[in-house]
């Protein structure tokens, strides 16, 4: 990355990569997850949650261990791409987990809702609460610390005043106000 004196530059470069990635993310999620499956048969559709988890782990430790991680993998980039899109250098962390994880939810309810019409596909409430926590666990680990990054590499905003300079006895009055035209009436 270069300092320049338009910062905005830089992150309009990473709101179109992190769009490009994040369609390419969801055709390869696609990809996986609504392709039909050739199986003799199909176990029935999980909706109490974490008793798939709990099953998997009766079955031993390995294979525990796959599903989990498979589950938090599949969509854990979007915890990044999402906000990368989003282009956003000042946003509250809190709002930005949030609106995040949200959107990492609605993304897994609807591949789980479409892998309904799937031929060897069932609806599983355990994906969905790994998808998502997949999703968060990425953003916590990697977007605050980006956008910190990002921020001290912008150029600081010229201050207002005759050619973004103050001097010493003048204060900011702000932006000029506007006033929308309004007709006068006859």
């Amino acid at each position: 990355m270069r300092h320049g004196s338009d910062g905005s530059a830089v992150i309009n470069r990473f709101r179109a990569a992190g769009g490009l990635l994040l369609v390419a993310h969801l055709l390869l999620v696609a990809s996986l997850t609504l392709r039909p499956l050739d199986v003799p048969w199909v176990t029935s559709p999980n909706f109490q949650p974490l008793a798939g988890i709990e099953a998997d782990l009766a079955l031993g430790p390995a294979r525990a261990a796959r599903r989990i991680c498979e589950g938090l993998l599949l969509l854990a980039p979007l915890g990044v791409l999402l906000p990368m899109a989003g282009g956003r250098l000042h946003v509250s962390p809190v709002a930005s987990l949030a609106r995040t994880a949200l959107a990492g939810a609605l993304f897994s309810l609807g591949i789980e809702l479409l892998q309904t019409g799937v031929p060897g596909r069932v609806v599983d409430v355990d994906s969905l609460l790994l998808n998502t926590a997949g999703v968060a666990l990425t953003h916590l680990a990697v977007v605050p610390m980006g956008r910190a990054r990002l921020r001290r590499r912008q150029p600081p905003a010229p201050a207002p005043g005759r050619g973004g300079v103050l001097h010493r006895d003048e204060v900011s009055q702000g932006a000029t106000p506007t006033i929308p035209r309004v007709g006068i009436a006859p």
